[in-house]
């Protein structure tokens, strides 16, 4: 939602947030600061502020610069409230309208005023916060956190690997792509260098792995010591890699684990949202991508799919400028997390028919992988708009479409 009716506000208050405290700014509707103090985040203060000032002056807008994480507190309260609406300010739009103010300082409570200025006189930049919902709100929280994971993942997963490297290339070349089974890293822990591996013998490796990954075990097994029948010296550092080995891949496999007790939550409330079944009929849509658009996409209005795929960031950028600049540019802006499960999801629809046929088209016109996955999500995101927007499941364009609402799967 956009474009308040600023004719309804007697008060605007820009909110600068932090961590343990805020910065306030209350503008009047003739400009005038009647408000500019720092704010404690607790309820008690929140409230205490926010109720006084809508008793002395009337009906107020509150806006935020970060509506979730440390300023989920503010629009929670501000949300009990019966003569307070809420909005928040994008941070890339508030930096720029900051440039238009005099000065460079960079203040929480400069920024507090520009928020609450900006409510005030430009209300088209200004983007709506729904009443919150508790399986979105919690969906997030759990997205984050296996976002986080899967960083921490990846990166223990290569300073393993970087390590076997060190060691014994060609161990690392065999055992390197199959980190990811349970199986690999219980017997990297057990024996975690080439010559613990051999003392160990062919027949205890084989076991230790099958316990985890029967059907991968034998196969792996002779790989592993026919790497290491290769290769005779002991490199400098192997036994340094006997202690950091073993803790690395009990942190991968600590990571995995977590890893799965997050997804399993994250599925559950996946599929008790209605819009699942409709999210998830389009092809390369799974859990963690349908969860990624549940928190990012839905409960923002978007006019067209065109504001969506600006959003989203994936979207090209026009560039024109006498005859010297003429062109289309990749997005380096908009949503990061709602990008980058369009993208994969892109690439997960490739074994998809249609999919793969337009990817092949944009291939043969020049485009690179990279180019042709991006318009491939392009492409996408415009049938998922229509998808949201008229509550109806994926239908390949060669099939014959049948109106279905999403209320019939819930």
């Amino acid at each position: 939602m956009t474009g308040f009716n600023l004719d309804q506000y007697a008060l605007f208050i820009g909110l600068d947030v932090g961590k343990s405290e805020h910065h306030a700014t209350a503008l009047t509707s003739q400009a005038d600061k009647v408000y500019d103090k720092a704010l404690p985040n607790s309820e008690p203060k929140l409230q205490q502020l926010l109720t006084s000032l809508v008793a002395k002056y009337g009906p107020a807008l509150l806006v935020v610069d970060q509506p979730a994480t440390i300023g989920a507190l503010p629009v929670a309260v501000a949300q009990s409230l019966d003569e307070v609406e809420v909005a928040y300010l994008p941070g890339l739009t508030m930096r720029r309208v900051a440039d238009l103010h005099a000065g460079s300082a960079k203040t929480d409570a400069r920024d507090a005023y520009i928020i609450a200025e900006t409510a005030r006189t430009m209300p088209t930049a200004l983007r709506a916060i729904a009443d919150s919902d508790e399986q979105i709100a919690e969906l997030a929280v759990l997205a984050g956190f296996d976002d986080d994971l899967l960083a921490q993942t990846t990166a223990t997963r290569n300073r393993l690997r970087g390590v076997l490297t060190q060691i014994h290339p060609g161990l690392e070349r065999v055992v390197g792509p199959k980190l990811h089974h349970n199986g690999v890293l219980d017997a990297l822990i057990r024996w975690p260098t080439p010559h613990t591996l051999k003392t160990a013998g062919r027949g205890h490796v084989r076991k230790r792995i099958a316990k985890h990954n029967p059907r991968l075990a034998a196969k792996l097994t002779e790989q592993v010591f026919d790497a290491l029948d290769a290769q005779t010296v002991v490199v400098p550092g192997t036994n340094a890699a006997a202690t950091i080995v073993p803790m690395l891949a009990d942190q991968l496999t600590e990571l995995y684990t977590q890893r799965a007790a997050v997804f399993s939550q994250v599925e559950e409330l996946v599929d008790d949202h209605p819009l699942s079944a409709v999210l998830t009929s389009l092809p390369g849509v799974a859990v963690r991508t349908t969860a990624r658009l549940l928190t990012e996409v839905v409960g923002k209005e978007f006019k067209t799919a065109g504001h969506l795929a600006s959003y989203a960031g994936i979207a090209p950028t026009t560039r024109r400028s006498g005859t010297s600049i003429r062109g289309e540019f990749a997005n380096r802006g908009g949503n990061k997390r709602l990008k980058s499960a369009l993208f994969n999801s892109a690439f997960a629809a490739l074994s998809h028919p249609p999919s793969r046929a337009y990817y092949d088209k944009k291939i043969n016109q020049g485009k690179t992988h990279k180019q042709a996955i991006i318009a491939l999500a392009r492409r996408r995101l415009d049938t998922l708009y229509a998808m949201l927007r008229d509550g109806t499941f994926y239908q390949d364009p060669t099939a014959t479409v049948t109106a279905k609402n999403f209320s019939e799967a819930a």
